[in-house]
């Protein structure tokens, strides 16, 4: 699914709401959503501050929302000298499952578990 179009979604907006903040029409939002034309730089960098993420999530060249959010400890140092060691196979099999888990957790901490 398009990024623009999970973060709208994912914040209860419509086209519209997205189209108003833009000064663009919803046809606009919707062909960006459908990628059937590229969103101009601007744009990106509106909808960045809007959505609180980086240009590079909502263009989908990084799975990490917001880089704020990272936090490097122990674990984190330990885990990046481990995954050195992999080959590129089970280096995107761990990636795969990392991102698995922080998607239920962000799930289970949405429904307030």
């Amino acid at each position: 699914m398009n990024r623009i179009k999970y973060l709208r979604e994912l914040n209860g907006e419509l086209q519209s709401d997205l189209a108003k903040i833009l000064n663009i029409t919803p046809v606009a939002i919707g062909n960006y959503e459908n990628e059937k034309r590229d969103i101009p730089t601007e744009y990106l960098k509106i909808l960045s501050e809007h959505f609180d993420c980086s240009i590079d999530y909502l263009l989908g060249k990084s799975d990490i929302r917001n880089s704020k959010e990272i936090q490097i400890d122990d674990i984190d140092i330990a885990f990046a000298s481990g995954i050195k060691g992999l080959n590129e196979e089970n280096k995107a099999i761990a990636k795969s499952i990392l991102e698995g888990l922080l998607a239920k957790q962000k799930e289970e901490e949405k429904k307030g578990k």
